[in-house]
C-alpha cells in the first residue's frame, strides 16, 4: 500500500519574498514516491516546516490563539470586557487563574505541537527508508527539519518544563511515557547541535531566508537559558557573536523590521498571502479605521523606561495624584520613543490625542464598554511591531516580516548565562552594556543581585513585545509573587488633567502550578503510559 504524506504549509506565492517558498501548496498530499523522486520535492515538503515561525510568532495564533502573552503580564492591557481572543480571555485569565484545567488552556499548544512533531518526524522516517538523494542533500533536509524538530518541541517545554513524550520516529502506538525535564532539553539540544553542524553559513540567493548555522546556534542560546545549562547558552551566543556575521543595527526602531545585519531568523509576508492582521488589530483610531487598539501598554511598561540620561523617572506624584500635569515623555529613552504612542507624539502625522473624546487617539475606561475597539483603556497604544506607513486597513493586510530571533537577543542571552555560571562582573557587563550603547545610555556597573534587576529590566524593555517577558518571568519562577496582588494602571486623560487610574477591576493572581501546564486529559485518555503531573492530580 502506497503511504501518503502531508505537505502542510500556507507560505505559498511569496513571489517578491522567500522564493524558494512559492508554490508550495496547502494541504496538498505526496506519496513516498513522488516526495523522492527529486530534491524539488523534498524541499518542497521542508518549506512547510518554515511556517511554524509563522504560527508560533507574535503574528500567529499558536502561541496564545492569536493574543500576545504580554497580556498576561503587567505589560499589556486588552480593552475589551467580552470574553474572546485579543479581548476578555487574557483579562479572564488573569483575575480567574482557575480557568485552566487539565482539559485545557489557551495558552497551551500539546496538540497542534505534536501533529506538527509527526509530520517533522514523518518526513524523516521517510527520508531514511525512499531517499535516493545524495547523503549531502540528505544531511541539508534532516538539518532543516531537526531544527525544526527542536524549535516545536521547545515551544512544548517551556510550557512543560518538566518534561513532555519525546518521539525521534513515528511512534508505532500510542502508548508512551512522559521522559524527564532534563531529557527533553538534552533533546532538544541534540537536535539543535546537528542542525548547527550540517546547515551552510549562508545559503544562495535563491534560498535566502532558510534556517542558517548561526540560527540554530541562536536558538540554543535562548533554549538553553530555559534548560538552565549556563554553559551551553553561553557557547552558543559565543558562536554566533564570534562568528562577526551579525550585529546592532544603528536605530532601534529598525532592529525588528527583519532584512538587516541584527536579523538572524525571519518569516517574510506578502500581500498575496501569507499574511497577518498585526496592524489592524493594533492601531489606534485612523486612517477611516475603527476596528484597532485591541490592546494596549500600561503604565507599568511605561514605568520600566529610564530616562535618556540612565536615571529613573520618578512617577510617586501621578500615583499618588498630586500632580496630574502631562508627565515629560520626550525625557525617556529612545527605545519607549520607539514602542509605544503616547499623547502628544507624531503618528501618522498626527498629533496624538489620548484622552477622552481624543480626535486622534482616544481614550475609554475598561469595563464601561464590552468592546474598545480603536480606543485605549491605558493611555498609550502600541507603536512597536506596527507598520506606520500601512494606510489601506480595510483592503490590505500586513505585510511585515515577523523576526524570531535577532542579534540583541544573543547578546541578552550570553550576560544571563554568565552572571547564572558566576562569571566575572565585566564579563556579564559587557554583553549588556553593548545593547545599551545602541541607545545611548550609560554603562550597567552593577553587580549581583542589584544587576540582576538590571538585567531583567533590560530585557524587558529590549525585547518589549516580541514574546518573550511571560515565558522569562515563568522560568525566572517569579511570576507568582510579582504577577498577583495588582492591578495594571494607566492615565485617563481628561480636561488636561492626567489622571492614575486602575484599569482592571480586581487583582491579578498567578499559580504556582502554572510553571508546568497540565499534560491534557485527551493525551491521558489516549495513553496508557503518560502520567499526571503531581501539582495537577
Amino acid at each position: 500500500m502506497k503511504r501518503y504524506i502531508a505537505i502542510i504549509a500556507a507560505a505559498f506565492a511569496l513571489v517578491s519574498c522567500n522564493e524558494w517558498l512559492d508554490n508550495t501548496e496547502n494541504n496538498t498530499y505526496l506519496t513516498d514516491g513522488l516526495v523522492w523522486s527529486d530534491a524539488s520535492s523534498a524541499d518542497l515538503y521542508v518549506n512547510g516546516f518554515y511556517t511554524y515561525l509563522s504560527k508560533y510568532g507574535q503574528f500567529g495564533t499558536y502561541q496564545f490563539g492569536g493574543s500576545m502573552t504580554e497580556s498576561l503580564t503587567d505589560a499589556f492591557k486588552y480593552g475589551s470586557l467580552s470574553l474572546g481572543h485579543k479581548a476578555g480571555h487574557p483579562n479572564n485569565y488573569v483575575v480567574n487563574p482557575e480557568a485552566i484545567t487539565t482539559a485545557g488552556c489557551l495558552w497551551g499548544i500539546w496538540g497542534t505541537a505534536y501533529e506538527n512533531i509527526r509530520r517533522i518526524n514523518g518526513f524523516l522516517d521517510s527520508m531514511e527508508k525512499f531517499s535516493k538523494l545524495s547523503a549531502e542533500k540528505n544531511t541539508e533536509l534532516e538539518a532543516q527539519a531537526r531544527f525544526f524538530r527542536a524549535y516545536v518541541y521547545f515551544q512544548l517545554a517551556k510550557r512543560h518544563p518538566k518534561g513532555v513524550i519525546l518521539y525521534d520516529h513515528l511512534p508505532a502506538g500510542n502508548d508512551k511515557a512522559l521522559s524527564s525535564g532534563a531529557e527533553t532539553w538534552q533533546f532538544i539540544y541534540d537536535d539543535l547541535k546537528f542542525a548547527a553542524e550540517h546547515l551552510p553559513v549562508d545559503w544562495p540567493s535563491a534560498d535566502n531566508g532558510r534556517v542558517t548555522r548561526y540560527a540554530a546556534y541562536a536558538m540554543m542560546s535562548r533554549a538553553m537559558l530555559y534548560a538552565e545549562r549556563w554553559d551551553d547558552a553561553a557557547a552558543a551566543a559565543d558562536s554566533v557573536i564570534n562568528s562577526g556575521t551579525y550585529g546592532l543595527v544603528d536605530a532601534y526602531a529598525d532592529s525588528w523590521k527583519g532584512s538587516n545585519k541584527e536579523c538572524i531568523l525571519q518569516f517574510k509576508y506578502a500581500v498575496s498571502g501569507p499574511n497577518h492582521t498585526f496592524d489592524q488589530d493594533y492601531v489606534p483610531l485612523c486612517d477611516g479605521y475603527d476596528y484597532g487598539a485591541l490592546g494596549t501598554p500600561t503604565q507599568e511598561m511605561v514605568e520600566s523606561y529610564e530616562k535618556a540620561d540612565g536615571t529613573k523617572f520618578d512617577w510617586s506624584a501621578w500615583h499618588d495624584g498630586s500632580n496630574t500635569s502631562r508627565p515629560l515623555y520626550e525625557a525617556l529613552e529612545p527605545r519607549f520613543q520607539a514602542t509605544v504612542i503616547y499623547n502628544g507624539c507624531s503618528w501618522k502625522s498626527q498629533t496624538m490625542d489620548c484622552s477622552v473624546g481624543g480626535t486622534y487617539g482616544a481614550f475609554v475606561e475598561y469595563s464601561t464598554v464590552p468592546y474598545s475597539y480603536g480606543k485605549t483603556t491605558t493611555g498609550y497604544f502600541l507603536r512597536k511591531l506596527v507598520d506606520e506607513s500601512h494606510t489601506d486597513l480595510r483592503g490590505v493586510q500586513s505585510t511585515q516580516p515577523w523576526v524570531e530571533i535577532r542579534y540583541a537577543e544573543v547578546l541578552l542571552n550570553k550576560a544571563e548565562a554568565l552572571y547564572r555560571k558566576g562569571a566575572a562582573p565585566l564579563e556579564y557587563q559587557a554583553p549588556l552594556n553593548e545593547v545599551r550603547a545602541r541607545v545611548g545610555l550609560p554603562k550597567k556597573t552593577s553587580t549581583g543581585e542589584a544587576w540582576w534587576a538590571d538585567y531583567r529590566n533590560e530585557r524587558k524593555v529590549e525585547l518589549a513585545y516580541e514574546g518573550h517577558y511571560f515565558w522569562d518571568l515563568r522560568r525566572w519562577q517569579v511570576a507568582h509573587t510579582e504577577l498577583t496582588g495588582y492591578r495594571v494602571h494607566g492615565f485617563k486623560i481628561q480636561g488636561g488633567k492626567f489622571n492614575y487610574i486602575a484599569c482592571d477591576t480586581e487583582d491579578r493572581r498567578f499559580l504556582s502550578k502554572l510553571y508546568c501546564l497540565p499534560v491534557p486529559d485527551d493525551e491521558l485518555k489516549d495513553n496508557k503510559l503518560a502520567q499526571q503531573y503531581d501539582e495537577w492530580k
